[in-house]
């Protein structure tokens, strides 16, 4: 059977069409096609749907490259006339929906600034960039402006279902003979006893039709609700005053979006301010250079994703006004590409199809030669009644039913279903399976590559110790009666808050109560919380202080720096990152009397002491530092070189309950669980040893030190690694790479960032972290964990194997033709 089946073979990821298409031309038998692929690629469909989305990118592509030559020619005429409707005007609104849409569109800054620049924009849509919209104005908005959901096809009904099952070949051929009995019944034997063998066929058609289009109406819902999950999008605005978090769905022209890093932009909008904002629009336009986003450049489209920066948009068209939206109606046509347990089963329907026709023709020639030879042998040759021609019939019925018996059309179509349903399950347990193949290729995962923060820890994290004039606090965990006796000196208090205040991509809001709350990364909410608890006045330093330029935090910098204007004229910058980037830019240091001092060697040694005594406490380690840069302000960048050091943190994030039992369920079940971090080693060693991971000190590395290793050394430490620490996502991307390749193990990746994305491309399981993960992690994940935690992923490994387990139970099942509600019993369905 191995032999016959492997052309019906294709990759459990990323199959290219070449693949799918090779396999499909071997199934030459199919019964039912309509029936047999209808949840799995439509090839013909995706096709135009591509060809569709590549016209859009081009009209786009076209309109970017073309649009300052095109505005040079417009700016020979005059303002254009422009009028606005009673609608919009009533609306207490100064601007036309395809008018603002069309700015955006097309980058016209000329039409931009007629309507006086981005300022003037949010004064004809009424809204405050600083108060956000009215929530009360929401549905004034939408009605005027449109809603951002795209246009969808209508879902099919239970009648299309009828006539897809309708369609199999060997049914229509059973109700042709079923007309043909009952018409030769009532001439031969009359009314009722002629009916009764058609009837009889009949019935059973009608059966086997209504179960089967019940069944696929049914998993039709169950796709539809899981499609609706998998576009559940959340993101941050500032409305009635305040950010908040929102549907995707619920934008409205008007609301001031908040972007960051790996970012998927909502809708079409306008820069407002930010910093350092590079976008990727190779999803609409095709080109893969970065486009730098900024006050004199400051479209932004709908679909397209935020690589570097952050930033305040206005929103100004959505839904199907967007490119994006155009593009969207062409998303889910193609269906979803079959797996590869699917494949092979369809082929081995097919090699059994095969047979049984071959057969069921062998039992219809036999049956008629033999009755030819009865009546020669009974000189009743040249005799023909309609008896004759019922039994000729019979013998035609025998051989069709052959067919139908032999044909296992359920058997490719049942491992669909049983995947569909385990998808349902995990649904439940908080997990949303993006990809169908993924179900079946979690069943024979190996080895699980897990992030540290936020899947094996709480991602709730607090400043545990600090390390500040020379001097280490126990915070304990941000409690106010060790608060209240950190000793900070009077010199460096003021520049220790800028530095956690200033140089913070979190904001502190206030919610409905007048509470307050911190929206940011969790490392991030840990030095505002801290800040917050030393009475500080946060707005108040936000309010005295301009920022000028801002070099966000991301895994290849793994610092964050800012430039900041001073009341009285000076110019300061300040960085906070990783202990080993942050104290290698660092020549001067805060002593014990406030004062700054000369970096010595023995002051660098005490220093990472202290920074690895935090690491060996489980601690993630964090340094701030200050330069003054005087009073001019360079464009070009700032300073990577000439210091201060203020303090180093420790934030305390402790190991979620139940990790330890999950490791240990994952070992015993022969799947090794592997860290992957960008933490300090010590750190890492010691939250690894906590959940069990980590057996021995040797089995640990850091990323820079494994990549540089050459092949034939990779081959000798890969398999012993446990913890690979302080690693970059090139890092990641070679560790699983070669997992995969040098070793062949079936590996599930964990991921939530930008640079994540393409590990978890490359892995077998691809798992992005549903809190924390980033759109552009989600998008290339297969598997997305709606509450980032480490169990939930190992549950959602053992429903793969029982999946998989599963399926074959199925298939000795279907072989040996046991009674179909055993076969439902096997995947617990009834």
């Amino acid at each position: 059977m191995e032999e016959l089946l492997k052309g019906f073979e294709v990759p459990p990821k990323n199959s290219s069409e070449a693949a799918l298409r090779r396999w499909r031309k071997l199934v030459t038998i199919v019964r039912n096609p309509r029936r047999r692929f209808r949840m799995i690629a439509n090839l013909e469909k995706r096709s135009e749907a591509e060809q569709q989305k590549l016209k859009i990118k081009e009209k786009i592509r076209v309109a970017l490259i073309v649009q300052k030559a095109a505005l040079q020619f417009i700016d020979a005429a005059g303002p254009l006339d422009y009028k606005i409707t009673d609608e919009v005007r009533q609306a207490n609104f100064g601007i036309e929906p395809d008018e603002l849409a069309s700015i955006v569109h097309g980058h016209d800054i000329k039409r931009l600034k007629s309507h006086g620049g981005v300022d003037g924009i949010a004064e004809k849509v009424t809204v405050s960039l600083d108060e956000g919209v009215l929530s009360e104005n929401v549905s004034t908005r939408q009605r005027i402006y449109g809603f951002n959901q795209y246009t969808e096809k209508p879902p099919r009904t239970f009648w299309m279902f009828v006539w897809d099952a309708l369609q199999d070949l060997t049914l229509i051929i059973l109700m042709i003979c079923a007309v043909v009995s009952i018409g030769v019944g009532l001439a031969t034997e009359g009314w009722p006893k002629g009916m009764y063998d058609g009837a009889g066929i009949l019935l059973s058609i009608i059966l086997v039709v209504l179960v089967t289009a019940i069944s696929d109406y049914r998993q039709s819902l169950q796709f539809r609700d899981l499609d609706r999950e998998k576009k559940k999008i959340s993101v941050q605005v500032t409305r009635d005053g305040r950010r908040q978090q929102v549907s995707i769905y619920d934008l409205v022209v008007g609301d001031v979006v908040h972007l960051g890093i790996g970012d998927q932009v909502p809708a079409d909008g306008l820069f407002i301010s930010g910093y350092s904002m590079q976008i990727d629009e190779s999803s609409l336009s095709g080109e893969t250079d970065l486009v730098d986003i900024y006050e004199q450049k400051p479209f932004l489209l709908s679909g397209t994703k935020v690589r570097d920066g952050s930033a305040k948009m206005l929103v100004t068209a959505v839904g199907m006004r967007t490119e994006w939206g155009k593009l969207m109606e062409t998303l889910n046509e193609g269906g979803e590409d079959e797996t590869p347990l699917q494949v092979k089963l369809n082929g081995v329907a097919t090699i059994i199809g095969k047979i049984g026709l071959t057969f069921a023709v062998l039992t219809f020639l036999v049956l008629t030669v033999r009755f030819l030879i009865e009546k020669a042998l009974h000189n009743e040759f040249t005799k023909w009644s309609s008896t004759d021609a019922l039994t000729l019939l019979d013998y035609f019925a025998i051989a069709v039913t052959i067919i139908v018996v032999a044909v296992p059309e359920g058997l490719p179509l049942a491992v669909t279903l049983s995947l569909a349903f385990a998808m349902k399950q995990l649904m439940d347990e908080r997990a949303l399976v993006r990809h169908l193949s993924a179900c079946e290729t979690m069943g024979s995962a190996s080895c699980i590559c897990t992030d540290k923060t936020g899947t094996l820890t709480t991602n709730h994290m607090v400043v545990n110790k600090i390390w500040i004039c020379e001097k280490i606090s126990n915070i304990g965990d941000n409690e106010n009666k060790n608060i209240d006796e950190l000793e900070i000196h009077e010199s460096v208090f003021s520049i220790f808050l800028r530095s956690i205040f200033l140089n913070s991509s979190a904001e502190v809001v206030k919610d409905e109560n007048g509470k307050n709350s911190i929206l940011g990364t969790p490392t991030e909410t840990a030095l505002l919380e801290f800040g917050l608890l030393l009475s500080a006045d946060h707005d108040a330093y936000r309010r005295r202080f301009k920022i000028l330029k801002v070099e966000p935090f991301n895994s290849d910098r793994k610092k964050m720096s800012v430039l900041v204007a001073l009341p009285e004229g000076r110019i300061q910058a300040f960085c906070k990152g990783a202990p080993e980037i942050v104290l290698r830019m660092c020549e001067k240091v805060v002593d014990s009397s406030g004062e700054v001092v000369l970096l010595s060697e023995e002051r660098v040694r005490d220093i990472t002491e202290a920074i690895n005594g935090f690491a060996s406490d489980a601690l993630r380690t964090l340094c701030v530092a200050v330069k003054d840069v005087g009073e001019t302000f360079n464009e070009n960048g700032i300073p990577d070189s000439g210091y201060t050091l203020i303090a180093v943190f420790g934030i305390k994030d402790p190991v979620r309950p139940g990790v330890k039992e999950a490791v240990q369920t994952c070992l015993a079940a022969g799947i090794t669980v592997r860290m992957v971090t960008g933490d300090n080693i010590n750190t890492a060693k010691a939250i690894a040893k906590e959940c069990g991971i980590l057996t021995a000190e040797e089995n640990a590395i850091e990323g820079p030190e494994f990549s540089s290793k050459s092949p034939d050394e990779m081959k000798d430490i890969i398999p012993n690694i446990q913890v690979m620490a302080r690693s970059k996502p090139s890092d990641k991307l070679n560790f699983v790479t070669n997992l995969r390749n040098m070793f062949g193990e079936v590996v599930a990746v964990t991921g939530d960032g930008t640079n994540d994305a393409p590990a978890l491309r490359q892995s077998d399981i691809g798992l992005a972290m549903g809190i924390a993960g980033t759109e552009v992690a989600k998008e290339n994940a297969d598997v997305i964990v709606m509450d980032d935690n480490f169990a939930t992923i190992v549950n959602v490994a053992k429903w793969g194997r029982a999946v998989y387990i599963n399926i074959q139970k199925f298939v000795q099942f279907q072989l040996t033709d046991l009674p179909l509600s055993q076969l439902y019993n096997c995947f617990g369905l009834i």
